[in-house]
């Protein structure tokens, strides 16, 4: 069977929501047997509608991850998991990017200290420097790389 479109399922929903909608209507204007009838019609719509809605449902192409489904049966709203899941992914981010920076530092003053250790390696620093990474941020001996 071929998975179900999203549109085809959304119209099954909005189709449900109005047989709700007539249920409600009728048990409001109550008015006896004919009434009892009609409900009895409206019902055994919504169940038929139900059933197919839940067994075209299955077939979706839709991944919706399970935290979020327990965050909604929680009673909370999806939005808000969407915004602190972004929040935490920067947090994340700007952790890694300070460590790049630290590692980057590292990396220079550790190349300027082997150059002012062993000034005959430079040229081999620079090559290192060169091959593996970006240009450094500060060149050798303090400079800047600007």
């Amino acid at each position: 069977m071929a998975p179900m479109s999203v549109d085809r399922v959304d119209d099954q929903i909005k189709d449900v929501i109005q047989d709700l909608f007539q249920i409600q209507a009728a048990a409001h204007g109550y008015a006896g047997p004919q009434t009892q009838q009609e409900l009895v019609r409206l019902i055994t719509r919504l169940v038929g509608s139900l059933s197919t809605l839940s067994h075209d449902a299955s077939t979706l192409q839709t991944r919706i991850p399970p935290e979020i489904i327990d965050y909604v049966d929680d009673g909370r709203n999806p939005d808000i998991y969407t915004r602190e899941f972004v929040e935490l992914v920067q947090k994340g981010n700007q952790y890694l990017k300070g460590k790049s920076e630290a590692f980057t530092g590292f990396r220079d003053a550790l190349a300027d200290e082997i150059t002012k250790a062993w000034p005959d390696m430079k040229k081999d620093v620079e090559s290192v420097l060169q091959d593996k990474f970006a240009e450094p941020a500060v060149k050798l001996n303090g400079t800047s790389a600007s």
